[in-house]
């Protein structure tokens, strides 16, 4: 399952995101990141709780095409050691 992400995910977007991630019976969610120039640490809580979702039900959350601003900032928290950057 992939699902495309757009727009900035901040305090006011990331609770609307949240709302519509229904990862239903996937084993394996890619989060396609590639239409988000900005990400705050709502942001980054919701990939990481998406993460423990996955791996909690033995699956996998992939993130993929993130822009150099959202990479950079999962560079510095640390978040690209734990999320499967793809």
């Amino acid at each position: 399952m992939t699902i495309a992400v757009s727009g900035r995910v901040d305090t006011v977007t990331a609770p609307e995101l949240e709302a519509g991630l229904k990862f239903g019976d996937a084993t394996c969610v890619v989060i396609d990141l590639a239409g988000v120039p900005y990400m705050s640490s709502a942001g980054l809580r919701l990939l990481l709780a998406s993460h423990k979702t996955m791996i909690g039900k033995g699956g996998e959350l992939q993130i993929a095409n993130a822009q150099e601003a959202v990479r950079e900032v999962l560079d510095i928290t640390g978040f690209s050691d734990i999320l499967n950057l793809i």
